[in-house]
This record gives structure tokens, C-alpha cells and sequence, in this order.
């Protein structure tokens, strides 16, 4: 009986997280039919509000040069950016390398501060302190490896202008400029389009939740002020301040046409620390903010804590547990050959096996997971061909595979840091490459 109802929760559960990811393509296909046919055009806007850009860096002496030069390139008047480099306890010659740039016959007269910290809490503790001394309007943020397209500030305050009064942030799309070094970084990029172009695109949409992401964003300078600044030492502080803003009531616009280029891991070891880190401060948020299931938080914050939760916990528990019970059954049908004594252990009847429905479940998430990736793919220029569909097909089985672990790791490293009461929160740096 236990052995059924497990297996007959695992399927439904299953089934629901189908469901969920139908939703969101629903969204974001509507999304992508009523803009695909907009032709977009750079005009003046109504008003150019002061920008005060934030760069933390951690030992990024290999990649500061190019997106310190990308941010005093941007199409918004130079008068009203006030740039901030951090170089954050750094070991290396990034300091050197923002002096560089910034001393070029061009930039000469910008206003740029380079500061060099000795402190503590990570980047939320560089955003803080950013946050003491900033003269924008809006405090935009972009990674030390993330090179904005020239018109992402733009497109940012366009959206940002559309409605202030309501629009407490607003968020652009991240791109991989190295996706095509290897098999892991081509995996990345296929995750970060459907990420960015399903996902984001399919819940703002359809929910108006938005989402900060680490970079290429900007978020109103008085409002950070007025909640106390970014949570000191957290692992995710873009999530933990997204709750934030919409506990207030207030929304985190997309503003799709907004794009950086950010470097990603190209070796597993890198990879795999650099998400175990985003998966421990997901999971911490989603902990912090449960009680918003059951209190008088407005409707987006319980959708969004329920979705979260869904995704981390218990979709992930179930696709756990569907692996379990399809090689324990199909362990007992090998077994079978040689013993036919030998029972099948989750057997919904005798005529029905489970294993026959779990099948039928993985046919089904295989066939979502590809056509999420290529719909994706077709709503970004030259993404989309008969080599991503083979590279989709083999990162299911590889890539998306290795999430499971990162997640079960990342679940017992946050359990054990609140047992222990360690200091679960450092700095994890992600090696960079020149490019």
C-alpha cells in the first residue's frame, strides 16, 4: 500500500510540474507572437533620470577592462552616469585594469570612482555600501564579466519610465559570450534562453512577476534606502530583494529589449560551485519567505513563493524519486528473466506496471524540455538549428541531469548551516578567461 501511494504521488506530482511549465510556455509563446512583429526604434525619452552604475569585482583582473569600457559606451548621456568600481577585497590587478580603462583619452572626464574595499558580505555588502554614496535616481548593477549592449541602459529606463510610480525596478535579458568554447558552456547557453525568453518572458506576461537577476538591471535608489539596502552576506540577493519589492506592492518590469553578455563556467568544477551557491540561496529564500503562504501577503508574493517552492522542493523530490522507482522497477524485470518469482515492487496492479507510466512521464518531460529549447531558440537570431535539437536531447540526459545533485547537496548544506549555525554565506569565485 505505502509503495503505491508514493509511486501514485510521484506521477501526479509530476504531472503537475508538466502543467507548470505548460503554463509558463503558453505565456511566453502569447509574448513572443505580439512582439515579434514590433519593430523596435531608439527615440529620445520624455526624461533621462540620473544612473548611478555599480560594479562589484572579486579577482576579475581578466574581464574588468572590457565591461568597464562597455558601461562608459553606453548609448544615456554621460552627464548623468555616475560609475562605481569596486574592486572587493581583491588579490589581483583589478584595480590596475579599471585605472586603465578609465584613464583612456576618452573617458578621461567621466565620472568614475574606483574603490578598493576591505570589507565584508560579499556583493550585497558592496551594493550597500554603493548604496551610502550613490547620486542616481536609480542604482543600476552589472557583474564584473557581464558587458552590456550599448542601448541596455536605454531600453531599461524606457521601461522603468513607462510607469515610476509603480515600477520599483525593471530587468533585462543575460546572454552567453562564450557559448560556443564546449560542450558545457553550449548547455549553459540553451539554459540561460529558456531561462530568459520562456520563463521570465512567460511569468511577467502572464503574472506581471518579475524576477532581479545578479545584473543588468536597475532598481529605484530612495525605495533600496527606504527597506534598509540589500541583505547583508546573502547568497542571492537578487531574490531575496525581489521578495521584498513585491511585498511592498510594487512590480520588477521586464524589459526584454535589454541585453548583457555575461561569461560562463567553462569547466564543471566551476560550474557545479557557482550553481550550488544559487541553488543554497534559492533554497534560503524560499525558507525565509514560506510564512507568505499563510499570511495577508498580496497575491503575487504567494504565487511566486508557491511556484518557488513547487520547483526547489517538491519538483525536484519528485523527479528524485521517479528516477528511483523506474531503475528500481526496471531492475526487478531484468531480475525477472532469470527469477520469475521475483516481484515487481511498484506495481500499481497486474496489469498495470508503474514503470510502463514513469516511461510515458520521461517520453513526456524529454519532449517539453526540446521544444521549450527550440521555441526559445527561435525567438533569438541564428540560435536556432538542427544542431541544437541534438545538443538539447544530450544535455537532458547529461547537464540537466547534474541539477539533481547540485540541488540534494545544496538542501543539506542549508539544513546543516542552520543545525551547526555555520556562516553559510562567502564570496564563491567563478574562474574567469580571457576573451
Amino acid at each position: 500500500m505505502l509503495n503505491n501511494f508514493l509511486a501514485f504521488s510521484t506521477l501526479v506530482s509530476i504531472w503537475f510540474s508538466l502543467l507548470a511549465s505548460l503554463v509558463t510556455l503558453y505565456g511566453a509563446i502569447r509574448f513572443w507572437i505580439k512582439h515579434s512583429k514590433k519593430i523596435v526604434s531608439i527615440t529620445p525619452l520624455k526624461r533621462y533620470p540620473t544612473i548611478t552604475i555599480v560594479v562589484p569585482a572579486h579577482n576579475e583582473e581578466l574581464v574588468i577592462a572590457k565591461t568597464t569600457k562597455g558601461i562608459l559606451d553606453l548609448n544615456y548621456p554621460a552627464s548623468k552616469i555616475e560609475v562605481l568600481l569596486y574592486a572587493d577585497n581583491c588579490q589581483d590587478k583589478t584595480a590596475a585594469e579599471m585605472r586603465k580603462a578609465v584613464d583612456m583619452p576618452e573617458y578621461r572626464y567621466r565620472n568614475v570612482q574606483i574603490i578598493e574595499r576591505q570589507g565584508s558580505g560579499g556583493k550585497a555588502g558592496v551594493l550597500n555600501d554603493a548604496l551610502e554614496i550613490a547620486q542616481g535616481e536609480y542604482i543600476c548593477v552589472y557583474d564584473a564579466d557581464a558587458l552590456p549592449e550599448q542601448n541596455a541602459l536605454y531600453f531599461l529606463i524606457k521601461k522603468v519610465l513607462e510607469n515610476p510610480s509603480r515600477y520599483m525596478a525593471t530587468f533585462g535579458r543575460n546572454k552567453t559570450r562564450n557559448a560556443k568554447q564546449n560542450f558545457l558552456t553550449r548547455c549553459i547557453n540553451q539554459e540561460v534562453i529558456v531561462s530568459q525568453r520562456i520563463q521570465h518572458v512567460g511569468v511577467w506576461n502572464l503574472f506581471k512577476i518579475g524576477r532581479i537577476p545578479g545584473t543588468n538591471f536597475i532598481i529605484n535608489t530612495e525605495y533600496v534606502r527606504s527597506i534598509g539596502g540589500w541583505q547583508q552576506g546573502a547568497l542571492t540577493e537578487d531574490t531575496e530583494i525581489s521578495f521584498r519589492i513585491m511585498e511592498d506592492g510594487y512590480l520588477i518590469a521586464l524589459a526584454y529589449n535589454s541585453e548583457a553578455f555575461e561569461q560562463e563556467p567553462e569547466h564543471l568544477r566551476d560550474y557545479y560551485y557557482q550553481r550550488l551557491r544559487w541553488a543554497k540561496g534559492n533554497y534560503q529564500v524560499v525558507i525565509n519567505n514560506f510564512k507568505h503562504l499563510f499570511d495577508r501577503s498580496n497575491w503575487r508574493v504567494k504565487l511566486e513563493t508557491f511556484y518557488l517552492t513547487c520547483v526547489f522542493f517538491w519538483f525536484n523530490l519528485a523527479v528524485v524519486l521517479s528516477d528511483i522507482i523506474f531503475f528500481v522497477d526496471l531492475g526487478c524485470v531484468v531480475a525477472r528473466f532469470f527469477n520469475p518469482k521475483i516481484p515487481i515492487i511498484f506495481a500499481m496492479d497486474s496489469n498495470l506496471l508503474l514503470m510502463q507510466l514513469l516511461l510515458i512521464n520521461w517520453l513526456l518531460m524529454i519532449l517539453l524540455y526540446v521544444t521549450q529549447i527550440n521555441l526559445a531558440l527561435a525567438t533569438q537570431y541564428g540560435q536556432a538549428t538542427s544542431n541544437q535539437i541534438w545538443l538539447a536531447l544530450g544535455s537532458y540526459f547529461t547537464y540537466s541531469q547534474l541539477f539533481i545533485a547540485i540541488s540534494i547537496q545544496a538542501v543539506c548544506s542549508v539544513i546543516g548551516d542552520k543545525i551547526f549555525k555555520r556562516d553559510g554565506s562567502k564570496w564563491v569565485k567563478t574562474k574567469r578567461f580571457a576573451d
